[in-house]
């Protein structure tokens, strides 16, 4: 029975890449080993390593001026190593905070230094990305979480500074291109558009590390992670494997740009029957709508069960919004095939026919 999975993570991985994961648990390549079980210091591994690091930096569009790490941890980790490598104790980061994540950040990040939290739309249950706001120049960095999983807003354009950005992608990595000259360094968990948990991305900018003078726990620590390239300990060898199977998927796909442009239509469809259907509005700004969550709740709350039910029996998983914003959210990851949106509108437009 074919499910339509919405889940916000983890999440939705292309077919393709779930059927030659299984295999390779079977046999890696026809070595007679599972990938479960080779070495982290084989050659099979090795070879692995430095293809799911160079095909990051093919679809970021960089080179050898950025690190690429796979660590383990989720983004919630980067949360304190961030400011734990990067920001001096007479050093001020400023934040912005647009929900959820972002406010864990925040409080992370305060251990270790100045933190100047340059707007939030907390008052407005993060219905928006504040824009406008005041930049000092002499920031160390700007922290920003680009994509927001939990109310389904998203930074359509970066914040007019020279300030170098530090950005939290967790929810939308390869999901569209990116102007890597204007970051410092990014970081995902792994669960939403490129594997499965228990790995996640983090790409510095090479020569912005090891310069803070406090003592830094050696696994918390970048620099030991860029000299023994990725693999001080044993990394997270079955993860990195399926992100690398993910990544491969995405270039066959076009790459980034075409992903992109399929990630626009499926939103399009999305959100279009949102603002057309009488029982069903958006909670986000219009123009800050997230390309990868779409929330949305009944006008009429009474209906919410009963969509709900109806989902349900269209074979449509996780479609449930977080319990802070209620109502409905659809993640639309790369891998979401078109098919499945439709299927959703489908029932949105089925409901409002026999509820309307």
């Amino acid at each position: 029975m074919k499910k339509h999975n919405f889940s916000a993570g983890p999440a939705i991985l292309p077919a393709s890449v779930f059927e030659q994961a299984a295999e390779a648990v079977r046999d890696l390549d026809g070595i007679g080993l599972s990938v479960l079980e080779i070495s982290h210091r084989s050659a099979e591994f090795k070879a692995i390593l430095s293809e799911a690091q160079q095909s990051v930096k093919d679809l970021l569009g960089i080179g050898d001026e950025f690190d690429v790490l796979f660590l383990t941890g989720g983004a919630s980790s980067q949360f304190y190593m961030t400011a734990m490598n990067l920001l001096a104790n007479n050093e001020t980061a400023g934040y912005v905070d647009t929900g959820t994540w972002s406010a864990k950040a925040i409080k992370e990040a305060e251990r270790f230094g100045a933190i100047k939290k340059l707007a939030s739309s907390k008052e407005d249950n993060y219905t928006y990305v504040p824009k406008g706001f005041d930049i000092p120049s002499d920031l160390k960095y700007l922290h920003i979480t680009s994509n927001n999983t939990v109310f389904g807003t998203q930074f359509r354009q970066l914040p007019d500074t020279k300030v170098p950005i530090i950005a939290d992608m967790s929810s939308e990595i390869f999901s569209r291109p990116v102007d890597m000259s204007r970051y410092d360094l990014i970081y995902a968990g792994a669960q939403k558009n490129l594997g499965p948990a228990g790995v996640t991305l983090v790409v510095v900018r090479k020569g912005i590390t090891g310069k803070v003078k406090r003592e830094i726990p050696t696994m918390l620590n970048y620099e030991t992670h860029i000299a023994k390239d990725s693999a001080f300990n044993t990394p997270p060898t079955y993860p990195i494997y399926v992100c690398l199977l993910t990544m491969r998927w995405i270039k066959a796909q076009g790459g980034v740009a075409a992903v992109a442009a399929n990630n626009d239509k499926k939103a399009k469809l999305i959100y279009d029957e949102i603002d057309s259907n009488p029982l069903f509005e958006g909670t986000t700004a219009v123009e800050d709508r997230s390309l990868m969550n779409a929330t949305f709740i009944a006008k009429n709350d009474a209906h919410t069960a009963p969509f709900l039910e109806a989902c349900a029996a269209a074979n449509i998983s996780a479609i449930k919004g977080h319990r802070s914003v209620g109502g409905f959210r659809a993640s639309i990851y790369n891998a979401m095939p078109m098919e499945s949106v439709q299927i959703l509108v489908d029932v949105m437009r089925d409901f409002t026919a026999k509820n309307g």
